[in-house]
């Protein structure tokens, strides 16, 4: 209801007080219906009060929201006061009764609660109420006998020495709903319907002022919260005047569990601009629609698994329509059913899994058994303060199968929420679904990170890995895991770095990574006409104008290693390393192998041509074909056409342990594939390193052994092919 001024406020708050303490019959009906399925059953000798037949009939449907949870309270309210409310019967001999059948206990003492709960004054009964004889008869007889039984309760607390009936509840009892009523209220704000800016305007023109902390909270304040960006927090003393105003009454402000809203957060900051949600439980259709509003700025669809029937269909979609929700789309079959390889979820990359639990952490009972489509059952185990065992490995088992089957769908990342505080809805749960899941064909498989919210990105609550609230006055219990596919970090590894650890472990000259930055730019300078970045997909093409300085220093060094003999060239050449900043690339067979493997990805490369000899000419004399080199630049590639000269070998050496040919070159920056990189992994573990880099190492080692033994024939030797770039950056 549109509030338009303060006359039709106040008048609207004394409706809503009126409708909460007034239960029409079907309330009554529904309550004893409840209280019969979770009510305390004693031994035969103790049993002084007979329900029946434990079967229950099936509720009346109640579609007023307020009607359904004042049949849970009075349900609760029985369960807690029922041994009192036994005692009352009894001591006022008004029970037992011939005319009321035992079928109708449970209602007996559901409408006594309320009788003296209204302090033993009749009930209001509207004209447009549809009466019911078993009500209205229950009613009447107490009503009769209400001077007794009152003067029951009252030798009761006087026996007891209670000051009010609130003092016979247990010690556990008290102090969580003494906790619940403290707890402050939260809401999340309906971007789709207003900005987070007006809303702030809005609760400032109604007299509201913002705070830095729920600790902070005292009347007409509201604070940020610290971990969603758009959750507001106010006092608990204000729901009946924050329901009345025109913000929850257009669904521009909703009230909803903390928790929830940090299970939709943590969703939404792993996901992309159009990638899909699945939503495993209906569970509460604001946490859809939250889920909704935040993937409004994108093109994506949230898939909301479990809507059985067409008429909760047709009810949820006239509920996300009034809050402006255009991006869900409802699936009827349960989460489980569903195929990982179903067409409709192609795009899906994040699944939010809210499995049924114990509940136990979420304050407020009643709203979590409504909101939740929880299990009545709740009520006892809160009464109790603890689930039983056998209950509660049946959750974890189911629990432990839908995340399991979460795992293979193709999907980068999984949100584990429960309102449990036991470890086996929670850590266990996952630990368990990690160390057995099945490792899905082409498929990474899943590990622990920490969750990352809006407002915070590093909670100090998140430890492990988890991210847990335990319950207090100031937020109810949560429990929130993210699992996510593994990734290869060696793709996100800045090449300088990549040098740089190289360089320690005395793979490559440190004359590399001298670069200086101005030297870095002239090595830019390359004329490219084409890229090979993953979007474009295109292939490089070549540069072949020769400068006339390169090819004028190619003969200078041809012919100084004409004259000189073997030793004195490589020690030329260590030099000309050093000053020139060039580098040896070492080309082996396993390279040209590693290349066919890996053809489908874009990675720099150096392609080479064997020397040919041609009939006539010297039998130690090579004739060296055009070479084509392509170097990556800085994420780009070139090609460029590189003509060597045929030259004499000055000195025979002794063979290398295996063929090959070293290519000198100037290296700007080396960008390793990423399946070649041995320096990150995500299982952390080092692989043995690629064959050029094994390779390069046993060349550093047989140098020494070279300069000992005597030369081989020359008829034996390998002379190595140096090629000289056409361009002055490479």
């Amino acid at each position: 209801m549109k509030i338009s001024d303060e006359k039709g406020a106040a008048e609207t708050r004394t409706m809503t007080v009126i409708k909460k303490n007034v239960c029409c019959d079907s309330v009554y009906v529904n309550a004893a219906k409840i209280f019969q399925g979770i009510r305390n059953k004693k031994p035969k000798d103790r049993m002084l009060v007979r329900y029946g037949d434990d079967s229950v009939s099936p509720m009346l449907i109640l579609k007023d929201e307020c009607s359904q949870h004042l049949s849970y309270d009075l349900a609760f309210s029985a369960l807690k006061y029922q041994d009192l409310l036994e005692e009352i019967l009894i001591d006022s001999n008004v029970y037992p009764c011939h005319s009321i059948p035992d079928e109708l206990t449970s209602l007996l003492l559901v409408m006594l609660y309320d009788l003296q709960d209204r302090e033993f004054e009749a009930r209001v009964i509207s004209d447009e109420e549809k009466p019911i004889a078993e009500v209205r008869e229950i009613e009447n007889f107490l009503y009769r006998f209400r001077i007794k039984l009152a003067a029951a309760r009252a030798r009761c607390r006087i026996k007891y020495d209670a000051l009010s009936i609130e003092y016979f509840l247990p010690e556990t009892i008290r102090k969580h709903e003494q906790r619940a009523s403290a707890l402050p209220l939260c809401a999340w704000i309906n971007t789709l319907k207003i900005s987070l800016e007006d809303a702030f305007e809005d609760l400032k023109s109604k007299g509201f002022s913002e705070v830095e902390s729920v600790s902070d909270l005292k009347g007409y304040t509201y604070c940020l919260d610290q971990h969603c960006h758009n959750v507001l927090c106010f006092p608990s003393s204000l729901k009946d005047e924050l329901l009345n105003l025109d913000l929850f009454a257009d669904c521009r402000l909703l009230l909803q569990d903390k928790s929830r809203s940090l299970a939709v957060h943590s969703v939404q900051a792993l996901l992309s601009t159009d990638d899909d949600v699945i939503m495993a439980h209906l569970g509460s259709h604001l946490t859809i629609a939250h889920m909704s509003a935040l993937r409004n700025d994108s093109t994506s669809t949230v898939f909301v698994c479990g809507v059985k029937t067409s008429t909760k269909a047709d009810e949820l979609e006239d509920l996300f329509s009034n809050m402006g929700c255009k991006n869900i789309k409802l699936l009827h079959e349960d989460f489980t059913e569903i195929e990982p390889k179903d067409p409709r979820l192609q795009n899906a990359k994040a699944i939010l899994l809210i499995p049924r639990c114990s509940g136990l952490g979420f304050s407020n009972p009643i709203d979590f058994i409504l909101t939740e489509h929880g299990d009545a059952g709740l009520l006892k185990d809160l009464y109790q303060g603890s689930v039983s065992k056998d209950k509660l490995c049946t959750l974890a088992a189911r629990q432990l199968n839908e995340l399991m089957h979460a795992m293979k769908f193709q999907v980068q990342s999984i949100v584990y929420c429960t309102s449990s505080v036991y470890p086996e809805e929670n850590e266990e749960v996952v630990q368990k679904a990690l160390e057995s899941a099945v490792k899905v064909k082409k498929l990474k498989p899943f590990r622990l990170i920490p969750p990352v919210f809006t407002a915070c990105s590093n909670p100090d609550s998140c430890t492990d890995s988890f991210f847990k609230i335990e319950p207090s006055e100031v937020s109810s219990g949560c429990f929130l895991a993210v699992i996510a596919r593994e990734t290869d970090s060696s793709e996100n590894v800045c090449p300088k770095d990549i040098l740089s650890h190289a360089a320690e472990k005395g793979l490559l000259l440190d004359s590399i990574l001298g670069t200086s930055e101005e030297e870095e730019k002239q090595e830019e300078v390359v004329t490219q006409h084409g890229s090979d970045t993953a979007h474009t997909r295109l292939g490089p093409k070549a540069a072949e104008v020769p400068h006339p300085k390169a090819v004028s220093s190619r003969k200078a060094v041809s012919n100084r290693k004409a004259v000189s003999n073997r030793k004195a060239a490589s020690n030329r050449k260590a030099v000309s390393a050093a000053s020139n900043r060039k580098a040896v690339v070492v080309v082996p067979k396993a390279v040209s192998k590693l290349k066919k493997e890996n053809s489908n990805q874009p990675t720099s490369h150096i392609q080479l041509k064997k020397p040919t000899t041609e009939p006539g000419s010297d039998a130690g004399v090579s004739k060296m074909p055009t070479h084509t080199t392509v170097v990556k630049v800085h994420g780009k590639q070139t090609q460029a056409r590189q003509p060597t000269r045929a030259r004499k070998p000055t000195q025979a050496r002794k063979p290398l342990a295996e063929h090959r040919k070293t290519v000198a070159v100037k290296i700007v920056e080396i960008v390793f594939p990423p399946v070649l990189s041995p320096y990150v992994h995500p299982q952390g573990y080092q692989p043995r390193l690629p064959a050029h880099i094994s390779l390069l190492q046993s060349r550093q080692r047989n140098r020494s052994s070279r300069d000992r033994e005597p030369p081989p024939p020359v008829s034996n030797m390998v002379e190595p092919t140096v090629l000289r770039s056409s361009q002055p950056g490479l």
